[in-house]
C-alpha cells in the first residue's frame, strides 16, 4: 500500500541504523522528546527503541489527549450521562479511564447510564437526529486533529435546528501545552522535539518556530511509520552535532508550512479560546483550550446543563502526572504491569490506545531482554529487530 509498505523496509531501516550509528558523536547523549502518543506507539511496535544508538534517549511527552483529560472533566462527563433523559456519545477510549468515586464512564453505564459509543461525532448527530426527545452530549476530546470534525458537525447541528445536541467541548491545543513542558521549572533537558504529525497537518510547520528561536531546539515534524520516525531522529541528530535549532519538515507528503487553512477557519469561526484549562499532569495552562462562540453557546453543554469544572487528585501511586510531563518513564511506576495494567487499568496512561504505559505494556518494553528473548523463542534475533517488525 502506497506510503506505508514504502516506509516499513526493512532494509532501509538497517540503513537508516546505520546512518544514524554513524551520525551520533561518542560520549554524546541525545535526549528527544516525541510529543504525540502515536509516535510513542510506532517506536515501540515497530522495534525502532531497539536500533537507536545507545546515545539515543526517546522522552515521552503528553500528546494523548485521553491521557491528559483530568479526572474533572471525566466527571462531568459521568454527571451528564447519569441525568434523566441524556444520552452521552463518547469514543470508545475513554470509556474506562478511571474517574472519582472507583467510577468511569463504563461502570456508570453498567449502573444504568447512557452511554453511547461513536466512531465519529457525525454519529452522535444521527442519535440526536434518531431521539428528538433525548438530550444527546457528545464528549469531544482531542487536539487540532480532531476540532475541525466538531466544528462542522455544530454548524450542522445549528443548521438544522437539532435543539437537543450538545458538545461537552474538551479540544485543547498543542502548543501550549509543549511551552507548559518547557517552562516547568524542573523540565526535563531536551535536545529536540519530534512534532506531531496529524496535528501538524491542520496547523502547519509554521507554530513550532518559537521552540527553535525561544528554546534553542529543534524540531522535526515526523509522520507515523517507522522509517519516518528514524529519518526524523537522524535529522534532529544532525541539527544538534551541527549547533543548528531550526524547523524541519520529514512528513512533506501531508504538513505543510501553513496546514489546512480551511480547517483553521472552520475551528475559528466555532470556537475561541478559553483563559485557561487543566491537563492532567501539567495544571492549568492558559491558552489551551477551546470553547464554544457565542454565536454556538446555546450548544455548550456546560452552559446547558450548569456544570462546573473541579480539581480532582490523581490515585496517589499513579505516576502518570510525571510520565505525561516527560519526567519519569511507565517501568518506574510501581503500579505498572501490577495491579495496572491494560483489563485494570488505574490511570489513563493505560487506558488510552495512545498512553505511554499502554504502549510498554502491549509491546514488552517492560520486560527484562532475557524474559523478552524467552517469550520469542523461535523468533529473530534482537540483533536484527527489523526482520519481525517491518516485514
Amino acid at each position: 500500500m502506497k506510503y506505508v509498505s514504502e516506509f516499513r523496509d526493512p532494509t532501509l531501516a538497517r540503513h537508516l541504523a546505520q546512518k544514524l550509528a554513524d551520525a551520533v558523536q561518542p560520549g554524546r547523549t541525545y535526549r528527544f522528546m516525541e510529543f504525540c502518543g502515536g509516535h510513542t506507539h510506532a517506536l515501540a511496535r515497530y522495534g525502532v527503541l531497539d536500533l537507536l544508538p545507545p546515545q539515543i534517549q526517546m522522552i515521552h511527552g503528553p500528546g494523548c489527549p485521553v491521557c491528559v483529560l483530568p479526572i474533572g472533566r471525566i466527571d462531568m462527563a459521568i454527571e451528564l450521562a447519569q441525568r434523566p433523559g441524556v444520552i452521552l456519545a463518547s469514543y470508545g477510549d475513554t470509556l474506562r479511564v478511571p474517574a472519582s468515586g472507583q467510577l468511569s464512564l463504563i461502570r456508570a453505564r453498567a449502573q444504568g447510564a447512557d452511554v453511547r459509543i461513536v466512531y465519529a461525532v457525525d454519529d452522535a448527530l444521527a442519535l440526536a437526529r434518531a431521539h428528538p426527545d433525548r438530550e444527546v452530549v457528545f464528549l469531544a476530546i482531542g487536539f487540532e486533529t480532531t476540532t475541525p470534525p466538531t466544528a462542522v458537525a455544530l454548524q450542522t447541528a445549528q443548521r438544522e435546528g437539532l435543539h437537543n445536541f450538545s458538545v461537552l467541548c474538551n479540544h485543547v491545543l498543542t502548543p501550549a501545552a509543549m511551552h507548559a513542558i518547557l517552562d516547568q521549572p524542573e523540565h526535563v533537558p531536551l535536545d529536540g522535539l519530534v512534532g506531531p504529525a496529524h496535528v501538524s497537518t491542520i496547523i502547519g510547520s509554521q507554530p513550532y518556530e518559537v521552540f527553535a528561536s525561544r528554546y534553542d531546539l529543534p524540531v522535526v515534524i515526523a509522520g507515523f511509520e517507522p522509517l519516518d520516525m528514524m529519518q526524523a531522529i537522524l535529522m534532529l541528530v544532525q541539527q544538534v552535532n551541527e549547533g543548528r535549532a531550526e524547523v524541519e519538515n520529514e512528513f512533506t507528503r501531508a504538513v505543510t508550512p501553513q496546514g489546512n487553512t480551511r480547517a483553521q477557519a472552520l475551528v475559528h469561526e466555532v470556537f475561541e479560546l478559553r483563559d485557561d484549562f487543566a491537563w492532567r499532569g501539567l495544571d492549568r495552562i492558559p491558552d489551551s483550550a477551546l470553547r464554544l462562540r457565542p454565536a454556538y453557546a446555546r450548544f455548550d453543554a456546560e452552559q446547558r446543563f450548569g456544570l462546573h469544572d473541579r480539581s480532582v487528585p490523581d490515585h496517589p501511586q499513579c505516576l502518570c502526572g510525571p510520565i505525561l510531563r516527560g519526567q519519569r518513564q511507565p517501568v518506574d511506576c510501581k503500579l505498572f504491569g501490577t495491579v495496572c495494567a491494560p483489563d485494570n487499568p488505574m490511570g489513563a496512561c493505560m487506558v488510552s490506545s495512545e498512553g505511554a504505559c499502554a504502549a510498554h505494556y502491549a509491546y514488552g518494553r517492560h520486560r527484562a531482554p532475557t524474559a523478552a528473548r524467552a517469550s520469542t523463542a523461535g523468533a529473530p534475533t534482537p540483533a536484527d529487530p527489523t526482520a519481525s517488525r517491518l516485514s
